[in-house]
């Protein structure tokens, strides 16, 4: 599935078998990003949750996906919600821009899709804002646990705490 991949190592070949043309070098130069989704992307279809699915519409765009939570209980049960995923080029110093694409009323998602996910954030007051130490993978157990049940409970407990 990973057309970029064997892209990479065509490009290596291609580098090793042939005099130095530093114009046409750089410009089959793949980033740092690229790379580092190459390696992502087999890590996140290896530890995908059951109840979601990546697809990519473009093979050789890595960096734009899109993500389909199906969750299997909880208020959500039975719903089918689509993220769309953007990785900017400061991948890894800055978090993936995410946005649902399915309308829903869901206390963490807006009515314009935006997401609010401590992770998906830049800088957060709590600590557990992006760090580049986190991967896609991340990310996805992130809005696949906005739909589990563990994640009802807690709204819950904080309405029953906030609401007297």
């Amino acid at each position: 599935m990973l057309t970029l991949a064997s892209k990479l190592k065509r490009d290596d070949g291609l580098k090793g078998s042939r005099s130095a043309a530093t114009a046409s070098d750089s410009t089959r130069r793949v980033s740092v990003r690229d790379k580092l989704l190459v390696k992502e992307v087999a890590e996140l279809e290896a530890n995908l949750p059951c109840t979601c699915t990546v697809h990519f519409p473009d093979p050789n765009t890595l960096h734009r996906f899109q993500l389909t939570v199906s969750p299997d209980e909880g208020y959500y049960q039975g719903g089918k919600f689509q993220f769309e995923t953007e990785v900017p080029d400061a991948y890894n110093m800055v978090p993936p821009k995410v946005k649902c694409l399915t309308r829903i009323w869901h206390p963490n998602i807006t009515e314009t899709g935006d997401i609010c996910l401590s992770l998906l954030r830049e800088h957060s007051i709590d600590g557990t804002g992006w760090a580049p130490t986190r991967t896609l993978k991340d990310v996805v157990w992130g809005l696949n646990s906005l739909f589990t049940e563990d994640f009802r409970n807690k709204v819950e407990d904080y309405i029953k705490r906030y609401a007297r």
